[in-house]
């Protein structure tokens, strides 16, 4: 097994051309990972959108019917934060930028080595992994400290009384912090719920929590509203 251990990573290769989409595929599962393919850019934004979320995709520029540009574009609006690495033949700074604007993780042009290639992906998902990773047992910011095993939160001497519930939201925003969460993955990883339902009563909770945390609840500093979304957690 490779330093990355692939074991459990599930991949979408997003590639029109046939013959190389499945040489790809042939390389990484035979690498361990668990691969699935899409030919152009809705199919892909469809995919990207499933439950549960993929843990990395190679994503061509060059697609029908809606390119990978705006396949990461509106996947990111979305709340998709699998990593993404862009596959083109346009090698242009300017693209580059373009991509990392976007929210893509890394840019590889074409031709390009199949190792180099798996060694970016493997870096790529041990970054995801120490980004996603349990925060350590207390985390601060602003006058709050949290002991996360403990479920306990304090402002200097005083415990702050959070519901079980707004505890587990604070908690997952902070081990996303500085990226966006969607509504529908609050839903999905701390509701435990994965159907399209009300998101009033997520909304209820976050207004609760900034009334706990934030120094005015009316201009939140910390959990940013990010409209037609969801929200950012940032210090």
């Amino acid at each position: 097994m490779n330093t990355a251990d692939p074991t459990e990573v599930r991949m979408l290769i997003v590639e029109d051309d046939p013959e190389l989409g499945m040489g790809l595929q042939d390389l990484f599962e035979l690498k361990g990972y668990t691969v699935a393919r899409a030919m152009e850019g809705e199919q892909a934004l469809q995919m990207m959108s499933m439950l549960p979320p993929y843990d990395v995709v190679l994503l061509d520029v060059m697609l029908p019917k809606k390119n990978g540009f705006d396949v990461l574009r509106e996947a990111r609006k979305a709340g998709v934060d699998s990593p993404v690495l862009m596959l083109t033949v346009k090698g242009q700074q300017e693209d580059k930028l373009q991509a990392f604007g976007l929210g893509a993780d890394d840019y590889v042009t074409k031709p390009f080595n199949a190792d180099e290639l798996a060694a970016r992906v493997q870096a790529v998902l041990r970054r995801s992994r120490a980004r996603h990773a349990e925060p350590p047992n207390t985390f601060t910011f602003g006058n709050i400290e949290i002991h996360f095993n403990d479920r306990v939160a304090r402002r200097g001497d005083d415990e702050i009384p959070f519901t079980a519930l707004e505890f587990d939201i604070l908690k997952y925003f902070i081990e996303h912090r500085g990226r966006t969460v969607s509504r529908k993955q609050l839903l999905r990883d701390v509701w435990g719920i994965s159907g399209e339902i009300t998101t009033r009563t997520i909304d209820r909770h976050v207004a609760s929590l900034r009334k706990k945390i934030e120094p005015d609840p009316s201009r939140p500093r910390y959990i940013e509203t990010v409209y037609g979304i969801g929200y950012k957690f940032s210090t």
